[in-house]
């Protein structure tokens, strides 16, 4: 099979680097790709909004399968014309990618479908605003109903930036806070059948100890050692497969990549938010663990015949990814910089642990920053406190001027897994 892969983030670094590693996938393209995915993957120029020009250069290439990474394209439409042209791809049509295009088309769907959510208001006037403000009081929540690159959403105690942030959107959703913590749960879908994959948690805020602004995220990691065993099971109960569904109810099947962001509250799980396509950077580690190969399970939601494959594989291991973001991330970010220290990593570090390009390009023999989420530094080892030490061992040989990480990613959740273990063993001495 050829694959084309269309992205040119650390998200689909890591879709090309799984693929590349399949045996059924003869050739490995993307567009436009970046400088790290130059090492497994062919690329090629394109317009990743023009859905027309990413169905012809598909054609042009005899691909076999068309995998959308981001989520613009997706809502743009460019599955629509990918499968118009008779090539099987992943990813859900620009209709059924509303779930994350619009916030307020989620929430309909999630009432719809009795999935449990946060209650919510949807508000395109500074009255709307002030009104559902007061209804929820703090800490607010409003949320940019349109795609925002992950950073559409304000949560502060602030009534002022609050509404602040309403007021530069056209329409926001704004809604209840939801306590708790969050989860990530991915599951590959054809529109009928849903297969949840491993669930992962990713760290929003720029800073250390949640501080800072809100980013497209800084790190993740998975398994969650703290997270009820039947979690998974009981999303897919009440949230997946009713979304899946209800869409195919509405004629509009979704198939393709559905992410439920979870928070586990008090009252059980509550839906934050609903996603049309991997996340970043969770994609990094739970493609990191899954041990059957991608390709055809991709192709089977393309195709129709999910229900046909067996059980996914995953490995035993834990995996942990940290963001190496650019000066002055989320905000405007410097670009341009050098960096070095990827073939150390290369060198010492793997198999165990391997860089992931986000923002990059090459600059004659360099490899210089091109965004603001610039790496993606993926380890993994047979526990999270394993997998973290060797990510930031790898993080440490990266030089780049003026990067940014968070130094506790998957932290509290290591010292709890190992506190939980030592118990055990004394239990089991005693």
């Amino acid at each position: 099979m050829k694959v084309l892969v269309i992205g040119s983030g650390a998200r689909e670094h890591a879709l090309c680097r799984s693929l590349s590693l399949d045996p059924d996938v003869t050739a490995l393209y993307c567009a436009p790709g970046n400088a790290g995915i130059a090492e497994v993957a062919e690329l090629h120029p394109v317009d990743a909004l023009d859905g027309a020009a990413v169905a012809g250069l598909a054609g042009r290439l005899g691909a076999g399968l068309v995998v959308v990474g981001p989520e613009a394209p997706l809502v743009a439409g460019v599955a629509d014309a990918v499968r118009a042209a008779g090539i099987p791809v992943f990813g859900p049509s620009g209709e059924a990618a509303q779930l994350e295009g619009s916030k307020a088309f989620a929430k309909d769907v999630m009432a719809a479908a009795g999935v449990p959510t946060a209650r919510s208001y949807v508000c395109a006037t500074p009255e709307e605003t002030a009104a559902a403000l007061d209804a929820f009081g703090a800490p607010y929540v409003v949320k940019d109903d349109g795609l925002a690159a992950g950073k559409g959403v304000v949560v502060t105690t602030d009534r002022d930036a609050a509404a602040a942030h309403a007021a530069a959107c056209e329409r926001v959703v704004i809604e209840e806070f939801l306590d708790g913590p969050e989860v990530s749960l991915f599951a590959i879908t054809d529109g009928v059948t849903v297969v949840p994959l491993q669930p992962a948690q990713d760290f929003k805020r720029a800073l250390d100890g949640d501080e800072g602004p809100n980013t497209g995220g800084m790190g993740a990691y998975s398994p969650l050692p703290w997270a009820d065993p039947k979690l998974v099971d009981e999303v897919l109960e009440t949230v997946l497969q009713p979304t899946v569904d209800e869409l195919r109810r509405r004629g509009t099947p979704f198939a393709g990549l559905l992410y439920a962001g979870l928070a586990i509250t008090s009252r059980g799980v509550r839906v934050i938010e609903f996603n049309a396509r991997f996340g970043d950077p969770e994609t990094q580690v739970v493609l990191a663990r899954l041990r059957t190969p991608l390709a055809g399970v991709l192709l089977a939601a393309a195709d129709g015949t999910l229900a046909d494959l067996p059980p996914l594989r995953w490995s035993e291991d834990a995996a942990v990814t940290v963001v190496l973001a650019s000066h002055n991330y989320p905000g405007t970010p410097r670009t341009g910089d050098p960096i070095t220290g990827l073939d150390e990593v290369a060198a010492e570090d793997a198999p165990h642990a391997y860089v992931l390009h986000a923002g990059t390009r090459r600059d004659g023999d360099a490899v210089v920053s091109a965004g603001g989420r610039v790496l993606s530094v993926t380890a993994s080892g047979a526990d999270l406190a394993e997998a973290r030490e060797r990510a930031y061992r790898a993080v440490d040989r990266i030089r780049l001027d003026g990067s940014q990480h968070r130094t506790d990613i998957a932290a509290k959740a290591a010292e709890a897994a190992g506190a939980a273990e030592t118990a055990e063993t004394a239990e089991t001495a005693g």
